[in-house]
């Protein structure tokens, strides 16, 4: 306190200020003092600049004797400045040259300001005016007008400054130094005390607007006003909110946590607490018990966090929230799954015994598993859906799925402000700092069709990373500051008070509930063990971890003191921690009865009633019918109906009546494909969703699905969302430069509901790589692992068109890889072959080669009886080409999607004598088309294309190998030979020939280790070499 006192006699009138101007004095030379600044409303930019420039010539006597307020000389500059304002010539050149170089500014007034960089002194003094206080029964003096906002300055440098001294570290190892903290937060001035008396403290300052800590008091002794900031500000709680730059979040903020008695909790309130705390260290103490040598990645340290989710839950129950989607790392993922979730204790002990599993997959560690729980909350008595989404080890790449996730269930919920379904997102504080995903995900917050209006972020802040100190994992002061970016409010709490964390939890969760933006809590602990319990962080951190050693554990504190308080006896305590050991002894029993384990009970998103009832062997039909055809193709075709004064710019008029002119002529090209595909999807009450940078219009200007009025901002028309009257919604939305992050978001919308088709579009297929993260971990091995299905569809513009490394590739290759089809087993040939080799793969690549084909595909998603993602290579200038064209007849019912689309012409009606067979997919098809027309070999040169590369056809390519026994097969593509579809075609050739007596020879560039080359020139002549050996005989 006494340092405390030192600091604040500098904001006394009572002592002299060195180096600091008086207030008045600052209103008489119009320039900004710090007291002046901590007054300036948050978001509200001063208007003025302070540019040094001369002050006007001192005024004569007596004016230059009187108070600015008081006297005439601040009226003689006030009124020389309305006279500049309205005519600069009217006053004195040297006025004029004073006013302009922007030294002056108004003063605060006495009355009600009209004007906007104005704020009215009896705003800032509220009951001053007409008090004993006043100079002459009139303004107040300057020694007041000093005082109080000296004391309105400190009050505002707590708020924005008093993080920095809370008591949030329980090691003690990086709480700011008392004397330093006091420096940062009080540094508007220094101080000669020699004066200082201890009466002083007993001086009755107003309180301002800005502050709460008075509660029904509107003035305080100033030792009171210093004891109240210092226990909000600068005890257990760190709360960083002052860089909001809405006044009245951080009014709301600045009143949960300043009103006196916010901190109090009821004794009902604490032995609840006490009981989840004893469950969360319960839990642990358990594990480590049955299981010294196994890998937990426990809470030790941070027990709290279960108490933090557990309150975050109820108050957001409370607020009238159904549907909870959780994400986290591995760290403390089974203490929320048993206690958070309330899973069945055994089903979590039985992943400890390493049983084989009863059903399909290769399952996941424990510790990376989800689950979906629908159970009664016991503290509000109502419902609650809690799902936590299974991850990999790649910390928060989790992140993005989620709120995919929880994006979905409000989309599907109509819950379009968020009150029914939200999303929590917990972390580690060096995964939070260091992984850009999460700055791609907060990045997203706001965004109209992304936004999941807030989430709440808990970071269990172990204060370290694996083995590496924060001073060498992160630049930023605190690993959280990330959330400034979006204007979250940050409370760091400390983790050994568990009363500070649960206010905390409240303001958060109400936070959410109030104004549907983004929190984070910062959970400030350690880490008890090494980064798994059997590592020795010792090696590393002897300091930390030996005073770890000696610190009590949170239940342990916590339970002192409420036997110190009376709240709780020692027995009933132990009889708490006894109730719950015995439960999990009863589980552990049970557990020890299992013989084998279940992957379908850590299902995180179950799909109720999709797969019953369904022959598991049989695809929907495809085809529409014609009057569908062209109902969709002509409103696709029109801007607004009855709208003739949307003004539509005149080329988009022109692409408008070509498509006019194909649905007349029977025929589609590649956009209008995809627009007939979604539009009978629409038709028949499937939700489509197509997101991706720049897919409202495309990346090359073709798809065009929502028209823009070119006289009036933010006036557009959506076809596409206006075909039918009871049609499903229709979303297409332009996201983020990210891909990482949006492709995480829109695979965690498809899992939420298997009735719809949601679609990511990559700029460049190039560019998705930025995503492998996703493609790897979620979306090529979710079912394996998870036993979770998701129909996503990516597209991938990808072709060779002498655009550059960059602009070429999507890396086929790379997904091939990934598919799990065995390249040397040839499935069974029977009627259902086709199907069951959607069943059995993963994923599904393919590149398709006409616009019949691509509406196909894409219907056949939702067509399927079960959901698998699709990889679709999609073209660029195939987009207008002329020959890539397709009729109606190709898409009606009883058409469907081709695997291969084999050679139609002389060479597929005779095989026999055909000389060479060559088979290719994607754009390099019209290629080698053109090629062979104008070499006339028609006849002797077959060439067939692979629509559906994976799962292989192998019985296609069997039945077309025989055909053309006495052709030599080649396989072409544009690609390198080291990237391409070529090393998966290759194996899986020869098995559907039965061997290697018959080889299939390549054809294409030679290998390279980038894509393409950056020469047009050189382009060109690779092209026009390999389809010269292409066509030789």
């Amino acid at each position: 306190m006494y340092r405390t006192r030192q600091a604040f006699s500098s904001l006394l009138p009572f002592t002299p200020l060195s180096n600091v101007e008086r207030y008045s004095s600052w209103l008489v030379r119009s320039q900004i003092s710090p007291a002046a600044k901590s007054m300036s409303c948050p978001g509200t930019p001063l208007k003025r600049g302070f540019a040094a420039a001369p002050p006007p010539p001192p005024p004569a006597e007596p004016e230059a004797q009187e108070s600015f307020l008081n006297g005439t000389s601040g009226a003689y500059v006030e009124e020389m400045f309305e006279a500049w304002s309205l005519d600069p010539k009217s006053v004195h050149v040297s006025w004029d040259a004073y006013f302009r170089g922007g030294a002056y500014q108004a003063p605060p007034s006495l009355g009600n300001s009209t004007r906007p960089n104005e704020i009215p002194l009896a705003n800032m003094l509220p009951g001053l005016i007409g008090s004993s206080m006043m100079q002459g029964g009139g303004a107040p003096s300057t020694q007041i007008i000093d005082a109080h906002l000296a004391v309105q300055g400190t009050i505002r440098s707590y708020q924005v400054r008093g993080h920095l001294a809370a008591n949030i570290d329980p090691l003690g190892l990086n709480n700011i130094d008392t004397e330093q903290a006091k420096k940062m937060i009080i540094r508007s001035v220094t101080v000669d005390s020699k004066d200082f008396k201890e009466k002083d403290l007993d001086t009755v300052y107003q309180l301002p607007q800005t502050t709460f800590i008075g509660g029904s008091d509107t003035s305080l002794p100033l030792r009171e006003i210093i004891s109240r900031l210092e226990k909000v500000y600068c005890g257990s709680i760190g709360a960083e909110y002052m860089h909001i730059q809405d006044l009245d979040q951080v009014n709301w903020i600045r009143q949960k946590l300043e009103t006196p008695g916010a901190l109090t909790l009821g004794n009902d309130d604490k032995r609840r607490l006490l009981a989840r705390i004893s469950r969360s260290a319960g839990f642990e103490n358990f594990l480590a018990k049955k299981w010294t040598a196994e890998k937990r990645f426990g809470l030790e340290g941070v027990e709290m966090l279960i108490p933090c989710m557990k309150q975050v839950i109820d108050r957001s129950t409370e607020q009238g929230v159904e549907c909870v989607v959780m994400g986290m790392p591995h760290r403390g993922r089974l203490n929320v799954l048993a206690n958070v979730c309330r899973k069945p204790l055994e089903q979590i002990l039985t992943q400890f015994a390493g049983l084989e599993a009863a059903d399909e997959g290769s399952g996941d560690v424990k510790y990376h598993l989800g689950t979906y729980i629908e159970r009664l909350n016991r503290s509000t008595n109502k419902n609650i859906r809690l799902s936590v989404v299974a991850n990999p080890s790649h910390l928060e790449a989790v992140n993005p799925v989620v709120e995919g996730k929880v994006r979905a269930e409000q989309f599907y919920r109509g819950d379009t402000e968020g009150k029914k379904a939200m999303s929590i997102l917990l972390h580690g504080d060096a995964a939070f700092a260091g992984q850009g995903v999460v700055y791609e995900t907060m990045h997203m917050a706001e965004l109209p069709d992304y936004t999941t209006r807030g989430t709440i972020h808990i970071v269990a802040n172990n204060q370290i990373g694996f083995t590496t100190d924060p001073r060498y994992s992160r630049s930023s002061p605190y690993c959280t500051d990330v959330g400034r970016v979006v204007n979250a409010p940050i409370f760091h709490v400390n983790a050994d008070d568990p009363e500070a964390v649960l206010l905390v939890s409240n303001i958060a969760a109400e936070w959410r509930a109030t104004w549907h933006k983004d929190v984070v809590i910062d959970l400030v602990g350690y880490r008890k063990f090494g980064h798994n319990e059997i590592d020795e962080p010792m090696f590393t951190q002897p300091i930390m971890y030996s005073i770890i050693k000696k610190h009590k554990n949170v239940l342990d504190i916590y339970s002192d003191k409420l036997i110190g308080e009376g709240v709780v006896t020692k027995e009933e305590v132990d009889a708490v921690i006894d109730k719950y050991e015995k439960i999990c002894e009863e589980a552990f029993k049970k557990a020890g009865e299992e013989t084998q384990v279940f992957h379908k009970h850590w299902l995180d998103s179950p799909w109720s009633g999709f797969f019953e009832g369904k022959d598991p062997l049989k695809v929907s039909d495809t085809g529409l019918h014609e009057d569908t055809l062209v109902h969709i193709g002509k409103r696709f075709s029109q801007g607004p109906p009855n709208a003739p004064d949307f003004i539509i710019h005149r080329s988009m008029e022109r692409i408008l009546k070509a498509r006019m002119e194909m649905v007349n002529k029977r025929e589609i090209d590649w956009a209008l494909a995809e627009a007939l595909a979604f539009g009978g999807l629409l038709k028949e009450g499937i939700h489509v969703r197509l997101s991706g940078q720049d897919v409202e219009r495309g990346t090359f200007s073709h798809r065009h699905h929502v028209l823009h009025h070119q006289t009036k901002d933010r006036s557009t028309y959506k076809p596409l969302a206006n075909l039918y009257p009871d049609q499903a919604p229709y979303t297409v939305s332009n996201s983020s430069l990210s891909e990482y992050a949006v492709l995480g978001f829109e695979l965690g919308f498809s899992m939420t509901n298997p009735n719809a088709l949601v679609l990511w579009e990559a700029q460049f297929g190039d560019f998705s790589n930025t995503a492998q993260c996703i493609i790897d971990q979620f979306i090529a091995s979710g079912q394996a692992k998870w036993v979770r299905q998701s129909g996503l569809v990516m597209l991938l513009p990808h072709g060779m068109e002498g655009m550059g490394p960059e602009h070429s590739s999507a890396r086929p290759e790379r997904f091939l890889q990934l598919c799990a089809d065995d390249p040397e087993y040839f499935p069974p040939e029977e009627e259902e072959f086709a199907i069951k080799q959607l069943s059995h793969i993963n994923m599904i690549v393919a590149n398709c080669s006409t616009p019949a084909n691509y509406f196909h595909i894409l219907r056949r998603q939702t067509a399927l009886p079960f959901r698998k993602p699709l990889i679709v290579m999609t073209p660029k200038s195939l987009l207008r080409h002329p020959e890539c064209r397709s009729s109606f007849d190709e898409m009606l019912p009883g058409t469907e999607f081709k695997r291969m689309i084999l050679d139609a012409g002389p060479a597929g009606q005779n095989p026999s004598s055909v000389k060479k067979v060559l088979f290719c997919t994607g754009k390099v098809y019209y290629d080698l088309l053109k090629e062979r027309r104008e070499r006339g070999l028609e006849d002797q040169i077959a060439i067939h294309t692979i629509e559906q590369i994976s799962p292989f056809p192998f019985d296609i390519m069997k039945k077309v190998t025989d055909q053309y026994c006495n052709a030599e097969l080649c396989w072409v593509q544009e690609e390198h030979k080291n990237m391409g579809a070529w090393t998966y075609v290759q194996p899986r050739t020869q098995t559907a020939i039965g061997g290697y007596h018959r080889l299939l020879q390549y054809i294409g560039r030679e290998t390279a280790p980038s894509p393409a080359t950056g020469s047009k020139a050189t382009h060109y002549k690779e092209l026009k070499h390999f389809l010269a050996q292409a066509m030789s005989l």
